[in-house]
């Protein structure tokens, strides 16, 4: 009995050794199609900066899952036929979870990671905003991409990664805005984990 306690103590200490964690903060630029949806809605976005915060559990040494928040605020611009200059300055928060598949070649660790984005669209009544009566718009959305981790040492390294968020274009509760398309949102980004 009491080898069976030294075994399970032993065999939790060695799991514990195998299993990483990481937290990364990341700089990160967004980057949105131009739309053309129904009823002749035509709709775009400005580029931006943004930053974005994840935390990795590895699960194996290839496997991990990872949540991520981000927060980003550019302009969305409307076009119908008889509007044609709605802006709407607007904060997008994104919270998601996603399953890594990584590799590792001596210090740099390439990755690819798909999951699913919970989003939030909320517009920002101020000076670049000539579109009022708007309203929050959220939705659910998939989450894609890769990149690659440079080892500076065993607690940091440096990441480079492509995400794309798939989600439907956002129309601020305003339904002749409303473009009834998905869109792919481009993040590319560049930021700094610590493992633990």
């Amino acid at each position: 009995m009491m080898w069976l306690g030294v075994l399970m103590l032993v065999a939790a200490r060695a799991y514990g050794q195998e299993s990483r964690q990481d937290i990364s903060f990341s700089g990160t630029g967004i980057f949105s199609p131009t739309i053309h949806g129904a009823a002749n809605v035509q709709q775009s976005s400005t580029k931006a900066l943004g930053l974005l915060m994840s935390y990795r559990y590895m699960l194996t040494p290839r496997s991990a899952l990872e949540v991520n928040y981000s927060f980003e605020q550019n302009n969305q611009k409307y076009f119908t036929s008889f509007i044609r200059d709605a802006r709407v300055h607007s904060r997008m928060q994104e919270a998601s979870a996603a399953y890594v598949y990584t590799r590792t070649y001596r210090r740099y660790n390439p990755f690819l990671e798909g999951g699913v984005a919970g989003l939030i669209f909320t517009p920002v009544l101020d000076h670049e905003t000539n579109l009022f009566g708007t309203k929050s718009t959220k939705g659910i959305g998939g989450l894609f991409g890769g990149g690659l981790a440079y080892e500076l040492s065993p607690s940091f390294d440096i990441r480079i990664e492509y995400r794309g968020l798939v989600t439907k274009a956002p129309s601020f509760g305003k339904t002749e805005f409303s473009t009834n398309r998905y869109e792919v949102i481009s993040m590319p980004a560049v930021g700094i984990a610590y493992h633990f």
